[in-house]
């Protein structure tokens, strides 16, 4: 059974609390035989109205004092984790890209043998087009097979620990140069199936760069070792399937495990790898996706 959230929609099986919040009642027929109450779920779903490149959060809370195993939450073909963040509480990320179609997303809960379906609507979003000219030498400069394996690994990480705890902050103090979700020309050829993953800060060479959030330390990578196109790069895993990268990068001030707070710096603004002049590339992955980090610094994911 799917249900579109509507605040002024009362549906059957579904109590609504608020905009984004769903009471769902499940019924399971032997404990009802039994005399025995029906466990339910409350849902909060944010933002309340997402677009292209936003990251949805799901919180599901079990209104029960029954042991409860992990809920799984599949969006299509993909199920992502759902991690506890308080007692019968979890949340899972589902990320969306530019790349996607909007439109309705049906997600769908399990838990402990239970199943109910919710549909959330994603807004179109314009992306504005850029055209790039790489320079001599810089041009054409393909990933390196150690550089592709390193990064993977990075943005593949799911860790059940949140190391967050606020509002992201901004990595460098600069001016925005390029924005998430641009689609680019380079050397005037179109790159297919390509958009910016991740917000450009045209911060001068040297610059200081900051930790946004607190997190481990989990990818520390050199031009020396062969990452011709990112550069120096630093990767910190913020938990829960949240990691950031940040690129290009002229000095490094942390080590591969190091643990960091937010605002703690990590390195300068340089223009190693493929880069046409100093700027920082920060980049934030949820789930393997590269997602919009701006609504990461609004307080819209706790």
């Amino acid at each position: 059974m799917t249900n579109t959230i509507n605040p002024q929609h009362k549906l059957r099986n579904f109590s609504i609390i608020n905009p984004t919040k769903i009471l769902i009642g499940i019924i399971a027929t032997v404990p009802i035989a039994l005399g025995l109450p029906a466990k339910a779920l409350e849902i909060q779903v944010l933002p309340k109205n997402p677009q292209l490149g936003d990251t949805i959060s799901v919180v599901i809370e079990a209104d029960s004092q029954e042991k409860i195993s992990n809920p799984t939450v599949t969006v299509g073909e993909t199920t992502y984790p759902a991690f506890e963040i308080a007692p019968r509480q979890y949340r899972s990320f589902i990320p969306t890209t530019p790349l996607e179609k909007a439109g309705v997303r049906t997600i769908r809960i399990s838990q402990d043998g239970q199943e109910q379906n919710l549909s959330v609507k994603v807004r179109d979003r314009k992306f504005p087009v850029q055209r790039i000219t790489l320079p001599p030498g810089k041009a054409g400069v393909s990933a390196t097979e150690y550089e592709l394996k390193r990064v993977k690994e990075l943005k593949a990480l799911q860790t059940p620990e949140k190391y967050w705890s606020s509002a992201f902050l901004a990595p460098n103090a600069g001016r925005t140069s390029t924005k998430y979700g641009v689609r680019r020309y380079y050397n005037g050829e179109f790159a297919k199936d390509y958009y910016h993953r991740g917000q450009d800060y045209a911060g001068g060479e040297g610059s200081r760069v900051i930790a946004p959030a607190a997190g481990r330390v989990a990818l520390v990578g050199t031009v020396s070792q062969g990452f011709r196109v990112h550069g120096n790069v630093v990767g910190i895993d913020h938990g829960q399937g949240v990691v950031s990268i940040f690129m290009h990068l002229s000095r490094i001030n942390v080590k591969e495990g190091d643990f960091v707070q937010a605002g703690q710096k990590i390195g300068a603004v340089g223009s190693t790898g493929a880069s046409t002049g100093p700027h920082l590339h920060w980049g934030l992955y949820v789930n393997g996706q590269s997602v919009d980090p701006i609504p990461w610094k609004s307080k819209q994911i706790d």
